[in-house]
């Protein structure tokens, strides 16, 4: 027992002394402008250095505006404020079924997006709300979809862990532990084959890390060259597991062995900006690289998980009060004086009430046609439209016969 309690302060120290070390300096970086204009070029240091495998990492200089600065701010309260209220729906009953909540990851999802297009693809795994805003996702379609509404993004039938958006490259939001990854490097694959100049950044937990299938993809991609790009989004817990328990080597970006890797601070946008930059760069020259972001979570895994019986509320806390991303942000536009605690804290309140508002409209919106079970299952032709030929009926008769004949639905349904 006190080997285990060994070995878990050990991973603990470095989240919270790494912070502490790196939060004594964080308002004394070094910064270079001429006005605060926003188009001003501001120059800011990582808060700790990129570690590399089998590369060299990019430089702890980051460039910024103080319009992307505010754009950061305004994205992840965001993001914060709509996990928050998800939380609430769901223990309201709004929302039914797994729901795992993004809120302290937010600065790899804004820091990925601003260093890429929307030609570039992203896929993940099922904490993707935020990952979805970010690609061009409204609230009012993430909240339809997380109360099974049609106006949804997948039109009621995905639910919290299948959201999706192809027309910007968002490509799920998937509910299999790690099957996402191959999935990635086959876009990564087709994009080479069209040679348009993208790549695919596939994101998964480092509670997936240890499956199969990511060494078999990663193979593959490394064989190729394919502009893949895999994210392990590393929040130091796999469900209730911590990462020490359940992989012999935590060096995530080193797992790939013969394919460069990139430890990076999580919870800087800044730094995710930068080592996407980079990632991408050296992606469309050679071919696959690991990026592990150094995060947190700090919701359970998912809504049934409280999230306090595997590690302590000192953690949480503390990693609250010394990495935040969203308060990281916050400081920098402070100190260098791009904007006032008011005016931040205004932002925020407009914030929440863009979130009531796409709420309030989710929960007019109505639920899918009960015809809707049958779509998207079968190629167009194979499908449905098989059993209407059969039964001999068209419209909703035809969908209430089906439903009797599999027992779909309970009797009170099939009686209408």
């Amino acid at each position: 027992m006190a080997l285990s309690i060994s070995l878990r302060s050990n991973l603990i120290k470095p989240l919270t002394a790494l912070a502490a070390s790196s939060s004594s300096h964080r308002l004394r970086r070094p910064f270079s402008s001429s006005s605060a204009d926003d188009a001003t070029v501001i120059t800011i240091e990582t808060s700790l250095p990129f570690i590399g495998h089998k590369c060299e990492p990019p430089s702890r200089n980051v460039e910024t505006t103080p319009k992307e600065l505010l754009g950061f701010f305004r994205d992840m309260a965001l993001m914060r404020r709509m996990e928050i209220a998800s939380d609430s729906l769901y223990k309201a009953k709004l929302i039914r079924g797994f729901c795992h909540l993004y809120d302290g990851q937010e600065a790899v999802a804004v820091g990925m997006e601003a260093a890429i297009t929307r030609k570039d693809c992203i896929i993940t795994a099922y904490r993707d709300h935020c990952i979805y805003l970010g690609r061009g996702g409204t609230l009012f379609e993430c909240f339809s979809e997380l109360m099974g509404r049609r106006t949804g993004c997948s039109k009621g039938k995905g639910g919290s862990m299948h959201f999706y958006k192809k027309e910007n490259g968002f490509y799920g939001g998937h509910g299999i532990v790690g099957a996402q990854i191959p999935l990635g490097c086959g876009l990564a694959f087709a994009q080479k084959y069209s040679k348009d100049e993208t790549v695919t950044f596939a994101l998964y937990g480092d509670g997936a890390a240890n499956q199969g299938q990511l060494f078999e993809a990663l193979n593959m991609a490394a064989l190729w060259d394919l502009p893949a790009i895999l994210v392990c989004e590393n929040n130091h817990y796999g469900m209730g597991t911590a990462e020490w328990k359940a992989a012999k080597n935590p060096a995530y970006y080193k797992r790939g062995d013969y394919v460069p890797g990139l430890k990076v601070d999580g919870m800087d946008a800044l730094a995710v900006k930068q080592a996407c930059r980079f990632a991408k760069e050296h992606a469309l020259k050679n071919g696959p690289i690991i990026l592990e972001m150094d995060t947190y979570r700090y919701h359970g895994h998912s809504m049934s998980d409280p999230g306090s019986t595997y590690r302590t509320r000192d953690e949480i806390s503390g990693v609250r009060q010394e990495r935040d991303p969203i308060e990281r942000v916050r400081k920098l536009i402070l100190s260098h004086e791009l904007s006032t605690e008011s005016e931040l804290k205004s932002i925020e309140k407009e914030l929440r009430g863009q979130v009531d508002d796409a709420i309030g409209k989710a929960k007019e919106s109505p639920m899918p046609d009960p015809s809707e079970l049958f779509t998207n299952v079968y190629v167009k032709g194979y499908g449905i439209e098989k059993w209407e030929e059969q039964i001999g009926k068209k419209s909703e008769g035809c969908y209430h016969e089906i439903l009797k004949s599999t027992k779909i639905f309970p009797e009170p349904y099939q009686n209408k």
